[in-house]
This record gives C-alpha cells, structure tokens and sequence, in this order.
C-alpha cells in the first residue's frame, strides 16, 4: 500500500509539473500573440534608421529558422522587405538618417549589392548614411563604403585584403581511415567530387575558380572606387599589400573617414540632428520601421503577378524553412497555375542546386505551368546554379545581378566503400549470398564491381544529357553549344549574359516589370509565394510539432556558429542527400 501511494504521489506531481509547464509556455504564447497585436511602432520626428544585420539575410520576410523559446521572435525582415522599408524611409520626413553597425555581413555578394544600392538611392534624397564598426569584413565594407562618413574604432580593422578560395582536400584522410569514396560526375569542372578523390585541384577547377574570382573582384572593385572616389588600381594595389588593414592606415589611404569610438560616432550623429549633447538620439531598427510602415497592397487590384521565392538547397520531399522541397513547390505552383487572376509568374532563384530529381519535378511543373499560357521570368539572386540553373532554364526570360554566381551545369553522385574500414581497421568481415550480380543495391560494404560503376556512370551521364536537354531547349541552343560552356563550370551574372545563359541584367523589381510587359497588363499587385508562417506560428509548431527536437537542434547550432553556420549547413545536406546531385560544389563568401 505505500508503495501504491509513493506512486500514486509521484504521478500526481508529474501531472502537476506537466501543467505547469504547459501553462507557462500558453501565457508566453500568448504574451506574444498579444504584443504582435498591439499597435504599430510610432516613427517621431528627427528619427535615425539602425541597420545592424545581425541575422543572416533571406530573400523572403521569415523564411529563416527562428530562435526557438524566443518568445519576442520578431519578423526577420527580408532582402526584399529590407529593399521597400529603405525605399519608404527615403522619402519619410521624420527619417534623418541611417546609422549602420555592421561587423561581420552574412549575406552573398548580389545580396550585398542589393543592399548597397538600396542605401545609394536612400542618401540620393538628401540624408545622410553613417558607419560604425570595430572590424570591417569585406563584406561589410563592401556594403559601407556607399556611405558618406565611415567611422571605424581606433583599435579595429579593416580586412581588405581581395578574394580567395581555399578548398580541404580528404582523401589522404580517407585512405587512412579506410573509406573510399566511390564518386561519378559529369562535366569535367564539376569539381564538388575533388576533396574525396584528389589531394589538390586540378586544371580545370583551378581554372574556373581563377576567372571566377577575378571577375567578381573586379566588380567588387569597381564599386568600392565608385563610391570612395578612388582609382580602381590604387585599391588593387592597397589590397595586394594589405595596406589599408589598420585604421590609421585606412584613413591615410581614404578607406574610412573618421577613426574614433562608438561615442564618438553618436556624438556626430546628434551633430547631424542638431541635437545636445546628453539628447536621446531616436534610433529606430528596420523591423520596427517595417512595422510602422508596411508595404500599401491595394487588394481592388485584381490582376496579380506571383513572385515564387525559391531559396536555399533543392532537396527531395516537403523540405524546411529555407529550402525547395519539391513537393511543396510543386504544390505552389499548381496552384499559381490555377488562379486566372495570377497573369504572369516571377521565380526569384537564390539557390546553390540539390538533389537532380527534385530539380527534374520543379522543371517540370514550371513548364506544365508555362502551358497554361501564363509568362515566367526568371530573377536570379546571389547563386542559380547547377539545380538552381536547372529550374530556371524552362523560363521565357532570366534576368541575373552582374555577380550572381550562375551556371554549373553538371550532376554528381557520391557513394562511400567501407570494406577497408571494416576488414582492416575494425576487423568486422562481410560475406553474401545473392541471386543476382546488383542483388546487394550498391552496398557501402564493398567496393563497386565493374559493372557496378559502368552502371552509376551510365546513369550520371546520361543525367547530365538530361540536364543539357533541359537547357538546349530552354534558351534555345543546340546540344553541343550548351556542352560547350557546361562541363559544371561556373560563371558570374555579367559573363553568362555574353554567354547566352541570362538574358540580360536586371533586379528583381525589372524582372516583375519585363513579367508584367509580357503578360500585357499594366495595372497589377505582387503577391509572394509560398507562404511563410508568422513567427508566432512557426514556434507552436516547433515546440508541438514532431521535428521539434531537430528544429531546436539546428536553431541552437546556427545561433553558436554563426556566419559559419553555412558550411555546417552544406555539409549536413551533403551527407544527408540521396542521388544524383546539380549541386554547386562550393559555399562562396566574401
């Protein structure tokens, strides 16, 4: 009997605790359901943008994993929302100013751009923008050089130093461990199979990177000499030596204005306001503008014109925030093909490419849409390669930014042998008995026969004929035109318009206006797709839904790494994905 109390007590106080808890998180929930109705943030007068991007920038408003238990999760504006709330302040007499503290930017370099020109056409109204930072990435400063006073502490840095790629090469490793890997690839500049099979780059790769690089340094080059008034030699040559690193040589070379602290900076802010020294400067964040001044929809106007956001990796199935999972943008655009009023469909594709199926089913409901008569024009952002490419090639238009990252027409498959790992190294020996010589389905136990990797390559090749296919009858060129600038080369936005890949250069904004010229309207509204959850929304559903555990696990390992989070990120999907990929076979940041 008292053990039978003992337990009945026990599961009495477990209930108990149980409900505590779930009314703790209800009332936060709703504490936040209450705050996201609340009423807007009040713009005053003499007020100053913050742009701080501490977040890493997605093309489309929340399409990000959220901090989990973050009960404030605020909106993570973007690229596009960022682009109108700047667009909107511009012309916002009680907006003075932007003040920006940008460190270490998290964001591609056509993003950057985006971002760079938005805060040019901001200062073309008449106000000012200023920069702070204690140590300037190449990124940042790309991105702050637009401003007309550039402040950095008299401790910091300036890490102006050109582009590199530097790629680790495994196999030694693996040979030791006693792990081959057995890799087939298509296109001799499809190098994402290189760390597993060489110790060093070879030719080609080594070749595409070079042309690559230096085309995009010199685009990065000729902006920054733009925007700080200097000759684009002088900068080359103040990079090659690294000369500019320390403030006071910064400032000699005319890389920064002012060297001095965050104070400092704040006290010239207040100057600029016309405000007293001990005066509170009214600082207001890009969500909290965004808020108080949202896009004006006119909802009277029927006509719409979809904007399908396709970023992040292509991979099989629903996927996650942040990526194209085939069934879910299948889906969308189905139902995109269905809607007599959407009259023409823009694909914004930020996208390094993924698994070559997925890519396959998205091509192909994109071109089943296309036969419902509705023109699709293709917006590239900062990659649209390999996969990426592959969905847009079925477009009547591509538009690409100068530095989009583009092309990579290749596939590859990559399949590990662990016979040596385990006979050798582990001692654990395999035998088989089978009825037929593909009866054990490409084992990792053993190294592929003969006729198992004439097989697999047979396959690979004939994906990559496919996928030349795919692109031959897209822009228009034969077989043997496309090969010839395929083989999984990449090219910058600017270089593949010469090569007839992009059909010219152009934002997003003029990709919508060339889809609305198409479609002969001139009286539209733009409604983006998919649709992503509040934030709110996204975190009942992280803390009741079946992936919470994953989505906690991953939200906890982005918020540690940081702008490292990427190659984290590229590495799991690169073990996690099935089949043949049209990948880019790299992460590249600036």
């Amino acid at each position: 009997m008292v053990q039978f109390l003992k337990m009945l007590l026990a599961s009495c106080l477990g209930l108990f605790l149980a409900l505590v808890l779930i009314s703790l998180i209800g009332m936060g929930v709703i504490a936040g359901l209450v705050q996201s109705q609340q009423p807007k943030h009040h713009v005053e007068a003499n007020s100053v943008l913050h742009l701080t991007f501490d977040d890493a920038i997605p093309e489309q408003t929340n399409n990000i994993e959220m901090q989990t238990f973050d009960l404030k999760n605020e909106k993570v504006l973007g690229l596009t929302d960022i682009v109108k709330a700047l667009e909107t302040a511009a012309k916002d007499d009680n907006i003075k100013g932007v003040f920006m503290e940008v460190d270490q930017l998290t964001a591609g370099f056509a993003t950057s751009s985006i971002l760079r020109d938005a805060l040019a056409d901001f200062r073309s109204q008449g106000k000012f923008v200023l920069t702070y930072s204690k140590y300037y990435t190449q990124g940042a400063y790309y991105v702050s050089s637009v401003a007309d006073q550039i402040y950095i502490n008299p401790l910091g840095l300036l890490d102006f130093r050109g582009f590199a790629a530097q790629v680790p090469f495994m196999k030694d490793m693996l040979d030791k461990v006693g792990v081959k890997m057995q890799v087939y690839y298509a296109g001799k500049f499809k190098s994402a199979t290189e760390p597993y099979r060489r110790n060093d780059m070879s030719p080609e790769n080594r070749l595409q990177l070079r042309e690559f690089l230096d085309e995009a340094y010199t685009l990065y080059l000729e902006d920054v000499a733009a925007s700080r008034q200097l000759p684009l030699a002088e900068l080359r040559r103040l990079a090659d030596g690294y000369l500019g690193a320390d403030p006071e040589d910064a400032l000699r070379h005319k890389l920064v204005d002012k060297i001095g602290y965050r104070d400092e900076a704040l006290a010239d802010l207040r100057g600029r306001l016309g405000l007293k020294e001990d005066d509170k400067i009214k600082m207001v964040s890009l969500g909290q503008y965004f808020t108080a001044k949202p896009p004006k929809v006119n909802l009277k106007i029927k006509d719409k014109i979809a904007v399908i956001y396709a970023e992040g990796s292509i991979v099989d199935g629903k996927g996650d925030i942040g990526m194209i999972g085939d069934e879910k943008y299948i889906k969308v655009i189905e139902k995109i093909a269905k809607d007599d009023k959407v009259k023409a469909v823009v694909l914004r594709v930020n996208s390094p490419g993924g698994s070559a199926m997925s890519s396959e089913n998205i091509w192909r409901a994109l071109t089943r849409l296309k036969e419902e008569g509705k023109p699709l024009v293709v917006s590239m952002g900062d990659y649209a390669a390999s996969g990426g490419y592959y969905i847009a090639c079925v477009a009547d238009s591509i538009l690409a930014e100068p530095n989009t990252l583009t092309g990579s027409i290749g596939v590859f498959s990559v399949l590990p042998s662990l016979d040596k790992l385990f006979n050798d190294k582990l001692g654990v020996h395999f035998d088989t008995v089978k009825t037929g010589r593909f009866a054990t389905g490409f084992s990792p136990f053993y190294d592929h026969s003969p006729e198992e990797a004439r097989y697999l390559q047979k396959r690979t090749d004939q994906m990559y004929e496919t996928f030349l296919k795919r692109v031959s009858e897209g822009r228009g060129k034969s077989r043997d035109e496309v090969n010839e600038i395929a083989q999984g080369r990449v090219w910058t936005g600017r270089k593949a318009m010469e090569l007839g890949l992009v059909d010219k250069l152009g934002s997003l904004d003029d990709a919508i206006a060339t889809a609305a010229h198409m479609a002969k309207i001139s009286e539209y509204r733009p409604v983006e797709y998919p649709a992503v959850k509040e934030p709110i929304q996204q975190l009942l559903e992280d803390l009741l839904g079946e992936e919470e555990e994953s989505t906690i696990r991953k939200s906890a390992i982005r918020k540690e790494m940081g702008e490292w989070y990427p190659y984290y990120a590229y590495l799991q999907e690169l073990s996690a994905s099935k089949g043949m990929q049209a990948r880019v076979p790299f992460i590249w940041r600036f």
